[in-house]
């Protein structure tokens, strides 16, 4: 038995960048993951059609390219390649106009200006505001809560952004946001399909901030995929990791966190195996799956148990795959072919839907979050086609089906073809004949999606809500707010600890950074 200072459960992207910057200080690391390969939602696979590559879950990374830590390691050392589409992200509507987001901010305000006089100022005018305090906000965001040094630095440059002026504006609901700063429509659906990433509503507050954010990433550093796959950003993290020395090893499933004396001290797998730890185990799951069951009850403080009663994970996710013969036979060509593009006929129906699924109804129209994939990196699919996919929240639990099928929220293979059925219908609408390009079509359901990866559990992709009340000190439980769990030497590095969902590894490193001056602590006291 093979004993190591720490033990990473979980090779997803947090679990990787904690296992790095813990090699990186000398520690010996053992990372297990359950699955076949390293990932965790960051995966990629040619399951859907041969010659085509399809992201299994996450796609497109600007909190990869925005992170700090992500960029520090220097991934393109380990065969990392970023590539970008065109444009970044594009909103058709069933009128035949586009809202397009561009990575170069004048052509974004001309094509709004074109549209709507006024509206290229205007979102120029807010990328200024965004400039004066943006990285200090990113980094403020992913860091350890309370985020001290961001904070002076965020405080110091406010008044060149605005001053409370701004912070209203990020306050603002998104839905406020775009009536209030902009007279068109494009710029509204821009700013909130990209706060429906989360589980926000969009006339709630926190959700301004999240389309605000989202959508000034895509002007400074773009919604980039990793050439060839998402899988290649796990791989160079795997690959960074073990050129360090660390050790990783593949279906090899963590059964229980062994405590003593209220110190995590080894770790047991499926297989019977156990191994020791001498400093810290970081767990890269999410919090549901650690607390109440690979670490008991009695082992925790009171205080997290009550407080993971309340815990609310995010809503359930149905997502659907397309192999296509040709690409997209868009009603009208976008001005610049974007990678991202969201469904919506308006903000209004982008609401509806988002509130039927708040409301536990599976929604009639669904807001789809889409991507061409062969657009933003043609090593996806063979020249002249598209790797295209969709997905949508559902209710973790349905009461009902807004629409006319009768769904229950079973999500069986028919239910879950049903739905992709609706889906695509959508897209049909702003793309005749998607259909008849379509070569393959797989449906991940609420279900498929847990079994590949068991911490999204239900469907659910961010880790547990994204609401104000699951948020900061109060993620996972109130109280917490950093990776600490109250167990000696255990760290939650899932994005079920702040500052939660989306592929930047900041809870990952917000782990190994606490483990690390934990064990350097008791030396002080001597």
């Amino acid at each position: 038995m093979t004993t190591y200072d720490a033990v990473v459960v979980g090779a997803g992207p947090n679990g990787l960048v904690a296992a790095n910057h813990l090699a990186d200080r000398g520690w010996s690391v053992l990372v297990l993951e359950s699955q076949a390969q390293v990932g965790g939602a960051v995966k990629s696979d040619t399951d859907v059609h041969p010659g085509f590559v399809h992201d299994t879950f996450s796609a497109f990374y600007p909190l990869a390219a925005a992170s700090a830590t992500i960029r520090s390691f220097r991934l393109e050392d380990h065969g990392l390649r970023w590539r970008h589409a065109p444009a970044v992200l594009g909103h058709p509507t069933p009128d035949g106009q586009w809202a397009i987001l561009h990575r170069d901010r004048q052509v974004t305000a001309a094509l709004m200006e074109t549209a709507r006089a006024g509206d290229g100022e205007a979102w120029l005018a807010l990328c200024t505001q965004w400039d004066a305090v943006g990285d200090q906000l990113v980094k403020a965001l992913l860091t350890p809560f309370p985020p001290v040094l961001p904070s002076l630095g965020l405080l110091a440059r406010l008044r060149r952004a605005g001053g409370l002026g701004f912070v209203k504006t990020l306050l603002t609901p998104a839905a406020e946001l775009g009536r209030t700063r902009f007279s068109g429509t494009g710029p509204r659906l821009l700013l909130a399909g990209n706060a429906g990433h989360a589980d926000i509503p969009l006339d709630a507050p926190g959700s301004g901030l999240l389309g605000l954010l989202m959508s000034m990433l895509g002007q400074t550093v773009g919604f980039p995929v990793p050439e060839g796959g998402a899988g290649r950003l796990a791989e160079a993290l795997a690959s960074r990791f073990t050129s360090l020395g660390g050790e990783i090893r593949c279906d090899a499933e963590v059964t229980g966190i062994e405590v003593v004396n209220g110190r995590a001290v080894g770790v047991r797998t499926r297989d019977g195996g156990r191994c020791d730890v001498r400093r810290a185990v970081l767990a890269d799951v999410a919090a549901p799956l650690l607390f109440g069951r690979l670490v008991p009850d009695e082992h925790l403080p009171q205080r997290v148990v009550k407080g993971m009663r309340a815990f609310t994970m995010d809503p359930s996710t149905v997502k659907v795959d397309w192999a296509l013969d040709g690409r997209m036979p868009w009603a009208v060509e976008p001005a610049h072919d974007p990678g991202t593009f969201h469904v919506a006929d308006s903000v209004e129906d982008m609401s509806a839907a988002l509130s039927q699924v708040t409301a536990g109804a599976v929604p009639a129209r669904p807001f789809l979050l889409a991507g061409q994939m062969t657009t933003s990196d043609p090593t996806r699919s063979p020249a002249g086609t598209e790797s295209v996919w969709a997905y949508t929240h559902v209710p973790q639990r349905s009461t009902g089906d807004a629409g006319p099928d009768g769904l229950t929220g079973r999500w069986d293979k028919s239910e879950c073809e049903r739905f992709a059925d609706r889906m695509q219908a959508r897209i049909e609408q702003l793309a005749p004949g998607f259909g008849s390009r379509v070569l393959a079509r797989r449906v991940l359901g609420p279900h498929e999606l847990e079994a590949r990866n068991a911490s999204l559990i239900g469907g659910a992709v961010g880790g547990g809500t994204s609401q104000l009340h699951q948020e900061l000190v109060l993620r996972p439980v109130p109280g917490l707010g950093r990776a600490e769990t109250g167990v000696r030497g255990l760290y939650l590095a899932s994005s079920s600890a702040h500052p939660g969902g989306g592929v930047h590894g900041a809870a990952g490193m917000n782990a190994a950074r606490a483990a690390l001056l934990h064990h350097r602590l008791p030396h002080r006291r001597r």
